[in-house]
């Protein structure tokens, strides 16, 4: 599956335990996250062991993403049986501070840096 517009794109792939978001995400509210929000919650819900979050080439996500990104990882959480791999890196200003964020919501989560 595949969501994409001229400033960003979200891919499923790898059987559906990989998601890539790739350019910048400057959706204003909810409603225009729910499209990203169906897709995160049918690869929660597709039973996958392991979810891999590829952000290395999403290169902004304003306040309304990293509130859908929260609300993704702890519904992965509370499933107790996914493991959960975000890719972030190094390069990229908002993920060092943000992706450490998430990671303490769920402590299990692995940070991977590019």
């Amino acid at each position: 599956m595949e969501i994409k517009t001229d400033s960003y794109r979200v891919i499923q792939a790898d059987e559906n335990s990989t998601i890539k978001l790739e350019g910048a995400l400057r959706l204003s509210g909810m409603e225009e996250y729910a499209p990203i929000v169906d897709l995160f919650n049918q690869v929660v819900d597709s039973s996958v062991e392991k979810i891999t979050l590829d952000l290395r080439e999403l290169e902004f996500l304003n306040s309304s993403g990293i509130n859908v990104l929260s609300k993704f990882v702890i519904k992965i959480r509370q499933k107790q049986n996914i493991q959960m791999i975000v890719q972030g890196s190094q390069k990229v200003a908002w993920q060092g501070k943000s992706l450490k964020n998430l990671q303490r919501l769920m402590p299990t989560l692995q940070l991977k840096w590019e």
